[in-house]
């Protein structure tokens, strides 16, 4: 996926990027960007690839050489970030975070309109902060260009553009991701995650709605086009992709995990489903949260009977190999053999999407002597590729497990059934759950219900984008 933060200052504001930046690294995993602009060096850009070190490591040297009052930053999953962009509206920086699933339509569209040429990446791809400054230049203002530029994009764009004096940010039309600014003394910041501007010393003091555009200086900010409350932003981020202490519309993401595993338990109560085990268990980091809301709320001790090794490994899915990504999973997880062997354990996870890291984690439990592995998904059955955010690597809605059964099961006729696959009271529903059980080599499996995840976020269904669970856009 992938995050931003910028800076505006009347003092130096380059350290403040470069923390505020680094902290959206769980967002992202592949390049890491920043820019800057001051009197005396004029534009200053450095990219980085960070796939085998992180953010803080490859940056902090670049920063002693970096200057200026104003400054933008960036993690990106997909293209390098930030570009620089001269047009008919300037010189300015762009970086971009989402995805354009409609790219070489509109990439065609504006050389048969005269578009000279894009500058293509060693892939032949255009990089995306290229194509929508393009999309921008059709127009005679960077606000009717950046409205010109969300009406043609299908999929999702955020963007903040650096010029001289200010910054502009945009948050996406359908506000699926947030932007939140920041008020401290001397200045200004933007950033997609509220936390990353707390401990330098800023206060929230805005949320853009959806669609919105603001011009940002170091004196203020203010709204240079008006969003609109027709909003659906990601559940995902509540229930994964988010950090605990982010907060979204006002909900913080960990308070939501610990409320969503109590209404898992609460349901599993009710229907009589709740198991035998001796102790319930988060696979961290995401589903801990999760796990303890569990344990609260249905007395059963919450233990931790592995450790996740992080020191070399943050993340299991940064090797671009699917099988180095298994193998990675694997080595992080380091038993303790106590709190396993002869154990009957129920684990709470933040998903279940290809079923393949989730067998290498019961098969370690078993192999470590557990006695029974029942799971609990602290979300619905994934059952769509996002083609939003570009948050999973899946190229085929087959690739996910129930998505794959159920077209084992019933071919292309299936998905028009997915609604009752999702549903643990129907029969389809209990096939699902029983075939993934059988797979996975699990005890018992449930999923949190839909209308569980949106419980537990608290905000109304309409406000809420659940595309990857529902289809529904």
């Amino acid at each position: 996926m992938g995050g931003f933060f910028g800076a505006v200052s009347e003092n130096d504001c380059i350290a403040d990027v470069f923390f505020g930046t680094d902290y959206h690294s769980h967002l992202g995993t592949r390049r890491g960007g920043m820019t800057a602009y001051s009197e005396t060096l004029g534009f200053q850009r450095n990219i980085h690839s960070i796939e085998n070190s992180p953010f803080r490591t490859k940056f902090e040297k670049d920063v002693e050489g970096m200057k200026g009052k104003i400054c933008i930053g960036c993690i990106s999953d997909t293209d390098p970030q930030p570009i620089m962009v001269r047009s008919k509206l300037g010189l300015y920086a762009i970086c971009t975070v989402g995805i354009i699933n409609n790219a070489d339509e509109l990439v065609k569209e504006l050389l048969d309109k005269g578009c000279a040429n894009f500058e293509t990446m060693s892939s032949g791809n255009i990089n995306s902060g290229d194509l929508i400054g393009a999309l921008i230049a059709q127009k005679s203002s960077f606000v009717e260009g950046i409205k010109y530029a969300q009406s043609k994009i299908k999929g999702t764009m955020s963007l903040l553009i650096l010029e001289k004096d200010r910054i502009i940010a945009s948050r996406d039309k359908m506000g699926r991701l947030p932007i939140v600014i920041g008020k401290r003394d001397d200045g200004y910041c933007v950033s997609l995650e509220s936390f990353a501007f707390q401990k330098l010393g800023y206060d929230t003091c805005y949320e853009l709605k959806a669609g919105e555009i603001v011009s940002i200086t170091e004196k203020g900010f203010e709204t240079i086009s008006e969003g609109g409350d027709d909003m659906r932003i990601c559940s995902f981020l509540w229930t994964y992709y988010g950090y605990p202490n982010a907060v979204y519309e006002g909900v913080t993401v960990e308070t939501m995990r610990t409320r969503n595993g109590e209404i898992m338990a609460e349901t599993d109560i009710k229907n009589g489903n709740l198991p035998d085990v001796d102790y319930v268990c988060g696979v961290p980091d995401s589903g801990i949260p999760h796990a303890i809301g569990y344990a609260n709320k249905s007395g059963i001790p919450f233990a931790r009977p592995f450790i996740k090794y992080t020191p070399t490994w943050p993340r299991s899915f940064m090797p671009t190999s699917q099988a180095m990504r298994n193998r990675v999973a694997k080595m992080k997880l380091i038993p303790v053999h106590e709190l396993i062997e002869g154990k009957k354990l129920l684990f709470v996870d933040d998903s279940i999407v290809r079923g393949t890291q989730m067998r290498e984690t019961v098969e370690f439990l078993y192999e470590n002597g557990a006695k029974e592995v029942h799971m609990r998904s602290a979300c619905p059955p994934i059952m769509y590729g996002c083609k939003y955010l570009n948050f999973s690597r899946s190229t085929s809605e087959l690739e996910l497990i129930a998505r794959k059964i159920i077209d084992e099961a019933e071919g292309t006729e299936g998905v028009k059934y997915i609604a009752e696959y999702s549903d643990s009271r129907t029969e389809r529903g209990k096939f699902l759950r029983d075939e993934i059980c059988r797979r996975l080599k699990l005890t018992s499996l449930e999923f949190q219900s839909l209308e569980g995840t949106q419980k537990a976020i608290g905000l109304p269904e309409c406000k809420l984008c659940t595309y990857c669970w529902s289809g529904k856009e």
